[in-house]
């Protein structure tokens, strides 16, 4: 699966930029990734609440809403509610993170659980059994264009076997520095699903980024 982010796209054009990953086959994004920053939990700005409900009635491509906001506890369910497709929180951030899944849950949405780079995965396992994304930054989330971090990978193929085994029921996916020259290594980890931002709207075709991106996946996960 591959998630553009919006966070790389054109902010003035934000409903043409959607557009042009929403064509057909292999050059469909499966799901559209949202950055909402706080400058709170990240020193970022980003967008919020409106912005994202405009973002929904414009595209039927998937939301993918990745908070990363203080107090996902009282925040997270408004993006739901509003049609999110999955709805991500930091780990970090939250309170009661089990309480969020059910909440995000009921409102309609699946629930995603994401965790810093130096967060050990290790601490959360029995918290992930409540959720259905388990999302991994590859970088220090608050900013696009980053360098991809390869120590992540190992939290990856944890999480894989975890899910390979049954003990964990989710998707696997992962933020930062998506490329062509790291999904690969990305894919053989065991990653679902793939944020890409520059490496989509960097691209002279969007679309044909997206394509490309899911053949190197494909490629890299069948070896």
């Amino acid at each position: 699966m591959i998630a553009p982010s919006i966070l790389s796209a054109d902010f003035a054009r934000l409903g043409e930029e959607i557009r042009a990953v929403a064509g057909e086959g292999d050059a469909r994004a499966d799901w559209v990734h949202v950055d909402v920053m706080d400058a709170h939990f990240v020193p970022n700005l980003t967008l919020g609440l409106p912005v994202v409900e405009s973002l929904i009635k414009s595209t039927d491509v998937p939301i993918d809403c990745h908070l990363m906001i203080d107090d996902p506890d009282r925040w997270a369910v408004g993006y739901a509610e509003a049609g999110a497709y999955n709805v991500t929180v930091h780990v970090e951030a939250a309170r009661d993170p089990i309480k969020i899944a059910k909440d995000l849950r009921a409102a309609g949405a699946k629930a995603g659980l994401s965790v810093k780079p130096n967060t050990p995965l290790s601490d959360y396992l029995d918290v992930l059994k409540h959720y259905d994304t388990l999302l991994v930054m590859s970088v220090e989330p608050g900013f696009g264009g980053q360098s991809f971090i390869v120590d992540v990978l190992e939290k990856v193929r944890t999480a894989r076997r975890l899910v390979d085994t049954g003990h964990l029921k989710l998707v696997v996916e992962i933020d930062g520095g998506i490329n062509a020259s790291t999904i690969e290594q990305a894919a053989e980890a065991g990653v679902d699903c793939f944020v890409a931002g520059s490496a989509v709207y960097g691209a002279g075709d969007p679309g044909k980024a997206v394509a490309a991106l899911r053949a190197q996946a494909a490629a890299a996960a069948a070896r």
